[in-house]
């Protein structure tokens, strides 16, 4: 039988050594921003009841849910004439349980499930994968993490302010220039109001979220299709060609929503948030954008969304407000607002800028070159010195060829290499090389260990 060929499933990716410390070079700066902030890290499961995932994303969110079928005989119990079954259905008769999608819905089941060990406003942040059964394309994966930060029982405009400082943060740390969208899903609900089209919000709003993938008038015979009139969609128009700075936007909007109650919610909601970055210091741009949308269903106010202003990539983070998620769950009128930072795509977008700092790849500062058994004696205890001071230091492990051992260091980046033979075990010294300079000395350990702490700083 032939060797059967090593693959992965599409959608899916290994990551290398060097790809993982940039990948957790981005997780621990949105870590540091999330808790400088005062948020909680939490975990839920890798898999959830598909009845805690179906009917939350809309249905197309539905379709993406990957299914796992039960263990056992999971056909036995089937009603369903398969011939005439309808696929999602059938699906919920031999899979009890799917991959989650978000971290939202999961963390929205969480919150009801341990409802009295929370202490509200309660604010959270997550970090794991998630899946999606997408058709796999340049920045999209099936498999992808998200960085999730939300903070639920609280109604404050200040969270909404707070999250975008925490956006702002992020990528400025990250040195990505970014763009912040915002937008109000009342202003879009006003706005289907005046068009004479209250009930079709959903259809709205996932519609003019796909505005820039199908332009204008892919916008436009979608909404046809969904059985908008003609004249509600051109009402539409005001939406796509709304130009200015956000306060003239703002202005306008107050105008076009004057008879909308709930338009006019939104219109202030925006400019209460907007107007606290008077005082506020913001490196990134923030935008009021009415053609955002973001498809999902949960979201009833606030919605934001970044893009990278160097590279043409989609979105990079994005989130919102939820006034009822936890409803679902029996714990009625409790609101929650959070952004959702995509790992992946910020990794793309850092690659291709070389944004990275170099120093991040080389995960060892020192290594000693390995002579023999009596030389391996005398530098396990300096190592030990070393590693209890924090510095980053291995050995080679066997006493290989000089130019193998040095080729080694070379591949992993190590920026120093100790020497120890036994003319410096006489004269208890170290031959140091800087492999950046190529220059090499003696001196005794201490020095070493003091010019390494130096460099690590």
């Amino acid at each position: 039988m032939a060797a059967q060929k090593p693959s992965v499933p599409k959608g899916t990716r290994d990551f290398s050594p060097v790809e993982m410390v940039k990948r957790n070079f981005i997780f621990d700066t949105i870590k540091e921003v999330f808790k400088r902030y005062g948020y909680l890290p939490i975990e839920t499961p890798s898999m959830e009841n598909l009845s805690t995932l179906f009917g939350k994303y809309g249905e197309e969110g539905d379709k993406l849910l990957f299914k796992i079928l039960n263990s056992g005989d999971y056909l036995a119990k089937v009603k369903t004439d398969l011939k005439e079954a309808e696929s999602n259905k059938f699906a919920l008769e031999i899979s009890e349980k799917g991959l989650r999608y978000d971290l939202t819905v999961p963390f929205a089941r969480f919150v009801v499930q341990h409802l009295n060990e929370i202490t509200f406003p309660f604010k959270r942040y997550q970090i794991q994968p998630v899946w999606r059964a997408d058709r796999p394309q340049k920045g999209r994966y099936r498999e992808f993490y998200q960085c999730d930060v939300d903070v639920i029982g609280s109604n404050s405009l200040l969270n909404e302010v707070e999250l975008v400082q925490i956006i702002d943060q992020v990528f400025q740390k990250l040195n990505v220039n970014a763009l912040i969208k915002i937008n109000n899903r009342k202003i879009l609900a006003g706005i289907a109001e005046m068009i004479g089209e209250p009930d079709k919000l959903t259809d709205i709003t996932v519609a003019i979220d796909k505005l820039e993938k199908i332009g204008k008038k892919g916008v436009t015979d979608e909404l046809l299709a969904k059985g908008l009139s003609t004249n509600s969609v051109a009402g539409l128009d005001p939406i796509f060609e709304l130009k200015g700075d956000n306060a003239i936007k703002l202005e306008s909007l107050r105008s076009i929503l004057k008879d909308s109650e709930i338009g006019l919610k939104g219109v202030t909601e925006v400019e209460t948030v907007l107007n606290y970055f008077n005082s506020l210091t913001l490196n990134t741009e923030l935008e009021l954008d009415l053609t955002l949308a973001r498809g999902l269903n949960y979201y009833t106010g606030a919605i934001f969304e970044v893009k990278a202003k160097d590279v043409e990539i989609g979105s990079i983070c994005g989130g919102g407000r939820y006034d009822d998620l936890t409803g679902i769950f029996g714990l009625k009128d409790v609101s929650g607002v959070g952004v959702s930072f995509g790992a992946d795509r910020i990794y793309d977008v850092m690659e291709l800028l070389d944004v990275f700092p170099k120093e991040i790849i080389a995960s060892t500062t020192v290594m000693f070159v390995n002579f023999g058994e009596k030389e391996e004696k005398y530098c396990l205890p300096l190592l030990q010195k070393l590693r209890e001071n924090g510095i980053n230091s291995e050995i080679f492990p066997e006493s290989a060829k000089m130019k193998k051992q040095m080729t080694y260091a070379n591949n992993k980046n190590i920026p120093f290499v100790v020497l120890v033979g036994e003319s410096e075990m006489e004269k208890e010294l170290l031959t140091v090389k800087d492999m950046i300079s190529g220059d090499q000395s003696e001196m005794k350990f201490e020095e070493l260990l003091n010019k390494l702490k130096n460099n690590e700083k």
